[in-house]
């Protein structure tokens, strides 16, 4: 199958040109405004203008130079520049974030799949704590138990710093570092070390569970992750003597990433229909992408397994294939996380990432805040009333309100752990094969 050229979004990559400060003067006097125009570009700028009162410069500059002159601590310029840039995007929502250089590079890092870590996807809360999205296969956050939904909330027994990020837990391959966990269910907080190692990501894992049924698991979404799916859904095929019976896609606490790798996954498994569809404010952010003719299982039932932890791109995915009927659903609701994130490169070296667009499902929803209720509900094999309020877009503070979000009945997902899932959701791969042999059997 060949893939149409697809616009790297991040959940992908996009150039923006550096930011343009002038002064305009004004018919009314008494508002006296700034210009901020993401380009130099007439027509660009025209849709991205913004006018700043100089009163709200002014007030800025009013509270800076208190800091400055009265503060306890002599600061230091840059780091107050700093957390003045970070503020700018505490408040908009917890996926817009303000990278320097060496976070930008971190960043692009994990999109390869190559640096020295402990493999753990992380979100940076309010009350400088971290919440681990979700622990990366065969890593050493996932050997060390780490799981979807534990809140990180010391290192090395230090609390967590503003500018810290994700830094503290990079480090040289064969380093220890040791996490302080919150886990729902666990009285007390417990501590776990974990060695660093060179983080190789393998995204995509397939096996066969019995002949003629496959099991591809997706790990997280990366620029070379829909080549590989391809070569081990192929290879599965010729494992299964050239023809699958049935396909089980395993997205459980996949956190996401690049939204093209998940596209073009699910173009693999489609005819024709919509993949999903992207809205935002500027017309970049304004896309559709649908799927060219050929389908490589040929039609062959397909079942996608998510639990809380499958978020962003691996929702994409399993709305598509859902909403075009190609697939089944099975497994816990998933975690809500329907927006899309831009990187954009400032001229310093830093970046911005910013939620510039939400996504929508073929059949036009949105997902943000409730995420995708499977067909068929699995639990934790260990249920646990721990009175826990689940593990959700919708909990972390300043997130994006959704269309469906806050509708009576609404309950947060599960994450779901082990090979029991697995089972379920290839007995639930086999039931349409079954009732469409019956009618054969009967004479």
């Amino acid at each position: 199958m060949r893939f149409r050229p697809l616009p790297a979004i991040v959940f992908g990559l996009l150039l923006w040109p550096a930011l343009a400060v002038h002064a305009q003067q004004q018919d009314e006097p008494e508002q006296e405004t700034l210009e901020i125009a993401a380009s130099d570009d007439p027509d660009a700028a025209e849709t991205a203008t913004s006018k700043v009162p100089l009163d709200e410069i002014r007030r800025y500059v009013a509270v800076y130079n208190a800091v400055k002159q009265a503060y306890v601590e002599p600061v230091d310029d840059s780091k107050l520049m700093h957390s003045a840039v970070r503020g700018l995007l505490s408040d908009l929502d917890p996926h817009s974030v303000y990278f320097d250089k060496d976070d930008a590079k971190e960043f692009d890092d994990q999109t390869s799949g190559a640096y020295d870590g402990i493999g753990v996807e992380l979100q940076f809360l309010p009350d400088r704590t971290y919440r681990v999205v979700a622990p990366i296969d065969d890593t050493p956050a996932a050997r060390a138990g780490l799981k979807s939904g534990d809140l990180i909330v010391a290192i090395d027994g230090k609390p967590i710093d503003d500018d810290s990020k994700s830094s503290p837990l990079r480090g040289k391959p064969g380093t220890q570092v040791t996490l302080k966990i919150v886990r729902a269910g666990v009285a007390k907080p417990f501590d776990v070390t974990v060695t660093r190692e060179k983080i190789r990501v393998a995204s995509v894992r397939s096996r066969m569970l019995e002949p003629g049924y496959g099991y591809l698991r997706v790990s997280t979404f990366q620029a070379d992750t829909a080549a590989d799916f391809a070569r081990q859904l192929d290879k599965l095929k010729a494992d299964a003597g050239g023809k699958l019976r049935g396909l089980v896609i395993d997205l459980r606490s996949n956190p996401g990433g690049l939204l093209t790798a998940a596209v073009q996954i699910a173009d693999e498994l489609l005819d024709s229909g919509q993949i999903v569809s992207t809205r935002g404010r500027i017309a970049i952010s304004d896309a559709q992408f649908s799927a060219t003719p050929g389908d490589r299982l040929n039609g062959a039932p397909v079942v996608v397994l998510v639990d809380a932890g499958s978020a962003s791109a691996s929702e994409v995915l399993a709305g598509a294939l859902r909403d075009n009927h190609r697939a089944r659903v099975v497994g816990s609701r998933t975690f809500g996380k329907g927006s899309v994130q831009t990187v954009l490169p400032l001229d310093n070296g830093d970046s911005v990432k910013l939620t510039t667009a939400r996504y929508y499902t073929p059949s036009g929803k949105s997902i943000q805040g409730v995420g995708i209720a499977p067909e068929v509900v699995l639990h934790p094999e260990k249920k646990k009333d721990d009175g826990a309020i689940g593990y959700t877009e919708a909990i972390l503070p300043g997130h994006l309100r959704g269309d469906e979000e806050g509708k009576e009945g609404f309950k947060p997902g599960e994450v779901l752990d082990g090979d029991a899932p697995i089972a379920a959701a290839l007995a639930e791969l086999k039931k349409p094969v079954a009732a469409a042999a019956k009618p054969a059997t009967q004479g």
